[in-house]
């Protein structure tokens, strides 16, 4: 079956999920209370509805818990977002993903049971200060506090090496999942593989053994 999804707040952050969602092909329903951002995603969303998502009635007539994944994006009502994260947890909705206005928002979406909180300002602030303060990341995304993802560009320095040579894994605790090759992907490559300019690690691993890794070898 195709994946279904559902936005509940049509902001910039809400709009630009509701926009992707629809690029790639997916059945979206957007949700707002404001009439005129409803009127603007009609022609982009499979259905666009202004509705009161705090209204249980409402949501169950949209049929809201026969969406795969629901994007709670709602502005700066707070108490809104709270209560329809709520109704759509009781309602059975698989994944909840809701966006955290601060730190207090974040602690109760948490204890009602949100499937993955987001902060976009934050998030994308932490990620332009990881490209911005090394010339080597070329990408990065973070799993959690302590744990990351980086892309990073294969230099004169390694140009050559194997994953042997380098030993990644013991030396630093970090694990190189996949080489991405001009338009391959090399997935769990093998050992003796060497690397080429224009080769880019992508590693995973704690992000203080991810920054050794990139100080000491790259």
């Amino acid at each position: 079956m195709k994946k279904q999804f559902a936005v509940i707040g049509l902001g910039r952050f809400g709009g630009s999920i509701c926009r992707e969602f629809a690029t790639m092909g997916y059945d979206v329903l957007a949700i707002d209370k404001d009439m005129e951002r409803v009127n603007e995603f009609a022609t982009i969303a499979t259905q666009a509805v202004q509705a009161n998502s705090t209204d249980e009635n409402v949501m169950k007539s949209l049929g809201i818990r026969n969406f795969n994944h629901v994007i709670v994006s709602i502005g700066e009502d707070i108490q809104s977002s709270i209560l329809t994260t709520l109704l759509l947890k009781e309602s059975g909705v698989q994944k909840v993903w809701v966006k955290a206005q601060n730190d207090y928002h974040h602690k109760v979406l948490e204890k009602l049971g949100a499937d993955r909180i987001i902060h976009p300002e934050r998030d994308m602030a932490l990620r332009v200060a990881q490209l911005i303060s090394s010339e080597k990341i070329i990408d990065f995304i973070e799993l959690s506090h302590e744990h990351s993802i980086v892309e990073i560009g294969v230099t004169d320095k390694l140009v050559n090496k194997t994953l042997t040579d380098l030993d990644v894994r013991a030396r630093y605790g970090c694990n190189i999942v996949a080489i991405k090759r001009g338009d391959e992907i090399l997935v769990s490559p093998i050992a003796d593989v060497s690397l080429q300019y224009g080769d880019i690690l992508v590693v995973i691993g704690r992000n203080e053994d991810l920054n050794r890794f990139e100080d000491e070898e790259v």
